[in-house]
């Protein structure tokens, strides 16, 4: 009796040990890394429109689509050999892909992608279009910002919009000549456009004018997501997080403790959001962005597109890297 006691309190033993060694790994997987595309493919956007079908795009024309929430991909065909620098969809049906001086549309879920417009040096005097980002405020309202430049110096900015669901865009004027690169709206008439020089602009009536906002910075705001029309975030150089409260009116910045460029942020609710950047650089906040928690990554590649559907995120970047989050 006591040998058959000591053998099964050996073995309770070991299934504890079992569990409190195993549990952590199977409850909190985190960031696994693998590569998806070529070596030296920079993968620049990723999108899902569920947590199922997402599609990814890079330098050269790249873009792939999974149907398995990114354990495969599947290469699309798009014709451009331009960097794909975004990837938006309005609804399950119509979406939208900027690549160099194009905009690509799609209106059967993905299958096909074909070219809308094309800025041509010839209609900018003889100036290059590099288009950055897209967003819809609402079925037909949509906006592109990018930048124009000559012997690779940007000499404008360019802001595009739609009524039409993106049948046809025309140039919209704003308040800085300065390189644009990220749009988001929290509603139809709440948006907001970060740029180079810490430009961070603002409409309240649904894109027809914009104003210049204090972001109190010079460094470049590559990404800016808002949660609500109050609540925001921005990421930029130099490790540079801001948050707003009050839509933008006063921002302020976040000791994060890494120097690291920050390339992209997303608010997953109230309290949780996560940024990327530089150097497999990969942070999370749990309180709305007041203090931030730096992760490991698995990658030194350089990170620049972000999207996460609840608990789950994809991350891309440098040499062909995909990143899966999984809580």
């Amino acid at each position: 009796m006591t040998s058959l006691k000591t053998d099964r309190e050996r073995l309770i033993v070991a299934l504890l040990f079992l569990l409190v060694v195993a549990a952590p790994t199977m409850s909190q997987q985190g960031w696994v890394a693998t590569q998806v595309a070529p070596p030296g493919q920079d993968l620049n956007t990723v999108f899902f429109l569920d947590n199922k079908r997402g599609w990814l795009g890079g330098d050269n024309g790249f873009f792939s689509r999974t149907e398995d929430g990114g354990h495969s991909w599947v290469k699309q065909v798009v014709l451009t050999e331009a960097p794909i620098n975004d990837i938006y969809f309005r609804d399950k049906e119509a979406g939208f892909l900027i690549a160099g001086n194009a905009i690509f549309a799609t209106r059967d879920n993905g299958a096909r992608w074909t070219e809308v417009r094309r800025f041509l040096p010839s209609e900018f005097g003889g100036a290059d279009v590099e288009l950055y980002s897209v967003r819809f405020s609402s079925k037909k309202k949509g906006w592109v910002v990018g930048s124009i430049s000559k012997h690779e110096r940007v000499v404008d900015s360019i802001l595009l919009y739609t009524d039409d669901g993106g049948e046809t865009w025309q140039r919209q004027r704003t308040p800085s000549r300065l390189e644009l690169i990220h749009i988001d709206f929290a509603n139809d008439k709440r948006g907001w456009i970060s740029g180079a020089d810490g430009t961070i602009l603002a409409t309240v009536d649904g894109g027809t004018s914009w104003t210049k906002q204090e972001s109190g910075t010079k460094v470049t705001v590559f990404h800016i997501d808002f949660r609500n029309e109050k609540r925001g975030l921005a990421v930029g150089e130099r490790g540079t997080i801001l948050r707003t409260s009050d839509g933008g009116v006063n921002w302020t910045p976040v000791a994060a403790k890494v120097r690291a460029t920050l390339l992209n942020v997303q608010f997953l609710s109230d309290d949780n959001g996560w940024a990327i950047g530089r150097s497999g650089t990969v942070l999370r906040t749990d309180d709305g962005g007041l203090t931030w928690i730096q992760q490991e990554a698995g990658t030194k590649q350089n990170l620049y597109g972000l999207y996460f559907v609840k608990k789950v995120g994809w991350a891309v970047g440098g040499d062909g890297m995909l990143l899966r989050y999984e809580q």
